[in-house]
């Protein structure tokens, strides 16, 4: 019996040594907030998380603070061992005189520990091992490890944990600039954060704090005129901050935070202290909100989008919105939504026609009112022009840039919905596209984002660069995360510089004496316009070499009709062409205007099968793909007609996976802060 006793003590106390091994114990993890910067380290928001937590060094602590924290909290620390038998006698004492709990006897230390490794629960049990633990810590670490981690961990009430958080939460300026009755306030906290909450409770803060400064005067950290001085001051001072809830660039901060969270999952993006390096520049951000602003200035204005792309590689340099009368939108206008494109479309039929081999300069068709119906079965298409104007037999080119509808509409049937929608998917379009002929007048819903990554592709001589906006990301424990590939371009060919080239010579026209005459700004330059039928979305699509920027004008609400805006109806060379034109003027301010290069491989003209409106001045080549024909002459001249029936009529495409990229010279790196001059 006494054999069994004993070994039941043995087997109790090697169980205890056993809880009372650090070796073998892991932290509670708290977790710190993720932070978004832009390109020049500037930052644009914290990921908000429900508990806010910034670890700081302690030389990153004011010495106030440091000094506050330890005289009301152990103002033996730098002397015991971790357990402070002295303080727990005086507190027992104290306790015992006042007939209740009035102080503490548990050291930073303990407290560190409780916060660290083990529960709260209030047992014997747990004080013991609690004591030992912080015994075996204190031999362990340094006094400075020590304090510096509780700083860290200790809860200050209002979802800040540790003191950068505090400090950041209640007066807005980091610890190391804490005030001595700033710290004061602060080291009073954690006893109990909710009674002594400044911003609910200021009188029960201020008492607090003075017992705080009490102390600090009891234990020498400060002089009799310091404590007179600090006490006299009855305000409290507080200026609450908002670095965990400012957002400086929503749109583009929401970009960011859903392609982490798509990387690392929410729990990882909210509370892993993420370090997060963009691509965006603050100029551009300025430049695009002022371009908006300073054209659509009254309160019940149409919204503008504004996303601008580097071709070289796909880093986003602005991604921005404006509503007017509208604060706080969480919908990504840029990225999220999905709008009718109109005729900017028309540039991905142009690029598959061009890249089938069909000359715009010597290709023609009949701009006239169009009537398509395959069979008596299907609905008809009618098209007219926008201003209801009409040309006659006229180029590809000229349509190109009077934006004719019934040129194009007859263009798409030719080349073909299907190749359209390759085309545009191999450009850059991600969304799911419904192949039907009207495609190729815009009726396919997509976003400023992916058409100004597809206008970019054509600026970067037919090479794709997927949209990039995340430079690099560091993990809490310092290191660059290298396997997600972020601020590594992906890029491939979609088309050949040809190709891109003499797409790019007509938009320049078109910039010069077409639609887009409202974005020219003195350097060469291509775009397009778009309008939708009923007005209710309105586009500009263009670059420069060095930029491509896409500006979308409507209402977020609804497709309203934007015909008395300004006392005019909104069409894309109008209000889009204009705010494209401001801030491409700012944002190319320190570029040097370059022209296109010279392509390396030509474009090829081969022969282009047209369908029955198409005049060409010179007989049509020979069809090199199966076509039902009729041949008939009239007064002299042959005329080859064909019934065009598109290979489908109301399906829609999902983008295929792009094909193997070739292999191409690697584009420089997004420049690490701060950026250079220019875009």
């Amino acid at each position: 019996m006494v054999l069994a006793l004993i070994a039941s003590g043995v087997g109790a106390v090697a169980a205890f040594r056993s809880s009372c091994d650090l070796s073998t114990l892991r932290p509670v993890e708290i977790g710190q907030n993720s932070f978004v910067y832009a390109a020049n380290g500037s930052l644009l928001g914290a990921i908000p998380a429900e508990r806010n937590r910034t670890p700081v060094l302690l030389w990153q602590v004011s010495p106030w603070m440091r000094q506050a924290t330890v005289a009301i909290e152990d103002h033996r620390f730098y002397q015991h061992g971790g357990v402070d038998y002295e303080g727990i006698a005086r507190a027992a004492w104290k306790d015992l005189s006042a007939g209740h709990v009035v102080q503490g006897g548990s050291t930073i230390t303990q407290q560190l520990v409780r916060n660290l490794y083990i529960s709260k629960e209030r047992t014997f049990k747990r004080k013991v091992k609690e004591a030992c633990l912080a015994i075996k810590l204190s031999r362990a670490k340094s006094k400075d490890w020590i304090l510096t981690q509780y700083m860290n961990q200790v809860y200050f009430g209002n979802h800040a944990y540790g003191i950068e958080a505090a400090a950041q939460t209640y007066f807005s300026k980091h610890a190391k600039q804490l005030t001595l009755v700033e710290s004061a306030l602060l080291a009073g906290l954690p006893q109990a954060p909710s009674s002594y909450d400044p911003l609910h409770r200021p009188a029960a803060a201020l008492a607090r704090r003075d017992s705080v400064l009490e102390a600090m005067l009891e234990y020498g950290d400060i002089t009799v005129d310091q404590y007179r001085d600090a006490v006299a001051q009855r305000d409290l001072r507080l200026s609450p901050g908002k670095l965990y809830t400012r957002i400086r660039e929503p749109y583009f901060f929401s970009y960011v935070r859903d392609q982490l969270i798509a990387e690392y999952g929410s729990n990882t993006v909210r509370s892993g202290g993420l370090r997060v390096d963009t691509t965006i520049n603050p100029r551009l951000q300025v430049a695009a909100a002022k371009a908006i602003k300073d054209t659509l200035y009254l309160r019940d204005d149409p919204a503008a989008a504004v996303v601008s792309i580097n071709p070289a590689n796909g880093a986003i340099r602005a991604m921005t919105a404006v509503t007017p009368g509208r604060t706080g939108n969480q919908f990504n206008l840029v990225a999220q939504a999905r709008r009718q494109p109109g005729s900017t479309f028309k540039v991905f039929v142009l690029t598959a026609a061009i890249a089938m081999g069909m000359n715009p300069d010597s290709t023609y068709y009949v701009s006239a009112p169009f009537h398509y119906q395959p069979d008596p079965y299907t609905a008809a298409w009618d098209v007219s022009t926008y201003g209801g104007s009409y040309s006659g037999s006229i180029s590809v080119t000229s349509a190109t840039l009077a934006s004719d509808n019934t040129v194009y509409a007859q263009l798409t049937l030719d080349v073909g919905p299907d190749k359209v929608a390759e085309m545009a998917h191999r450009l850059g379009i991600q969304s799911t596209l419904d192949v039907v002929p009207a495609m190729g007048l815009g009726s396919d819903a997509i976003s400023p984002l992916e058409e100004a990554s597809a206008y970019a592709t054509l600026a970067a001589g037919g090479i794709y660069s997927k949209p990039m906006a995340i430079r690099e990301v560091v993990l809490a424990n310092g290191k660059v995360d290298t396997d997600a590939g972020w601020g590594k371009p992906q890029r491939r060919r979609a088309i050949s510089d040809g190709v891109a080239y003499e797409v790019t010579k007509i938009l320049e026209q078109n910039v010069l004496q077409g639609t887009g005459v409202g974005a020219y700004f003195n350097r060469p330059a291509a775009g397009k316009t778009g309008t939708t039928d009923n007005h209710a979305d309105a586009w500009f699509s263009g670059y420069v070499p060095q930029l491509e920027t896409t500006v979308w004008v409507g209402y977020p609400q609804g497709e309203i009709p934007m015909e008395n805006v300004h006392g005019i109806s909104v069409a894309g060379g109008t209000f889009p062409a204009t705010i494209w034109r401001l801030f491409m003027e700012s944002a190319t301010a320190n570029v040097p205007a370059l022209d296109w290069q010279e392509p390396r491989s030509p474009a090829v003209w081969r022969p282009f099968t047209q369908g029955q409106y198409g005049s060409s001045l010179s007989p049509p080549p020979p069809a090199y793909y199966p076509t039902t024909t009729a041949t008939t002459t009239t007064a002299g001249t042959t005329t080859t007609a064909r019934t065009t029936t598109p290979t489908t009529t109301g399906r829609t495409i999902a983008p295929p996976p792009p094909p193997p990229p070739e292999p191409l010279p690697p584009p420089p790196p997004e420049p690490p802060p701060p950026p250079p001059p220019g875009p």
